[in-house]
């Protein structure tokens, strides 16, 4: 079976790189209803970026704004899942390496039952030709 590959809205924000930050803020867009297809956190200075990509944008927009969250974006990224083999994410690389699109960032993951799932992120001006070269809907 092929991959599913979809072109997303991805928004990030700074928060303070504290235990229990994340949480507060995954529980309110819990609490809120707001379904996330990724989220991923790395340190960013003395602060922490926090990356989300929501099933229905404008809820998760509403609880930020409610919120008063900093919200940067939308900006574009590629959410990928499908059925885990070996070399599957090897596969996908070598398509961007063969087209010269450089990988800003990735995060690859076995997801269980044989699955697995994938974000990655290029520069704004491969994000047309990524979406060629990898099929994305």
């Amino acid at each position: 079976m092929a991959e599913t590959v979809r072109l997303v809205d991805y928004y990030s924000m700074e928060v303070s790189d504290k235990p229990g930050v994340a949480h507060q803020i995954l529980e309110r867009l819990c609490t809120a209803g707001v379904y996330l297809l990724s989220f991923s956190g790395l340190p960013k200075g003395r602060r922490a970026q926090l990356d989300f990509v929501a099933a229905n944008t404008p809820a998760f927009r509403a609880v930020a704004r409610k919120a008063g969250w900093k919200l940067v974006g939308p900006k574009k990224g590629f959410l990928i899942y499908g059925d885990d083999r070996i070399g599957v994410v090897a596969e996908l690389l070598e398509k961007l390496t063969k087209a010269k699109i450089n990988v800003t960032a990735t995060q690859a993951i076995i997801a269980g039952a044989d699955r697995f799932g994938m974000i990655l992120w290029v520069k704004w001006r491969d994000v047309r030709r990524t979406s060629k070269v990898l099929g994305a809907s």
